[in-house]
């Protein structure tokens, strides 16, 4: 089983930035995908931004030019450049991870536990 341990949320001003980083451990032979979700109150989890093995990443229209996906493979781990926060990217962010035990295994998923995000003056 992997484990996803989340950090870098908190509270912080419109304009501001933060970066959330997501590290996985465990036994893994790969990590195909990484992404960023987030949840707000009253409303659905979705999908922030995602980053592929290859570094080929997507992100939700409602954080292009402002927030950044990367990863570092050789540490397992993803991390979220937000800048520029508005009110409305508060939410609680969730990490994801998309992995295999071996190079002919089925995938599998793990969910991170949550960092909570509130940007307000």
């Amino acid at each position: 089983q992997v484990q996803l341990v989340e950090s870098g949320g908190g509270l912080v001003q419109p304009g501001g930035s933060l970066r959330l980083s997501c590290a996985a451990s465990g036994s893994l032979f790969s990590i195909n995908v990484m992404g960023w979700y987030r949840q707000a109150p009253g409303k659905q989890r979705e999908l922030v931004a995602a980053i592929w093995s290859g570094d080929s990443t997507n992100y939700a229209d409602s954080v292009k030019g402002r927030f950044t996906i990367s990863r570092d493979n050789a540490k397992n781990t993803v991390y979220l450049q937000m800048n520029s926060l508005k009110p409305e990217d508060t939410a609680v962010y969730y990490c994801n991870a998309e992995w295999r035990v071996g190079p002919t295994s089925p995938n599998f998923r793990s969910w991170g536990q949550g960092t909570q995000v509130t940007v307000s003056s």
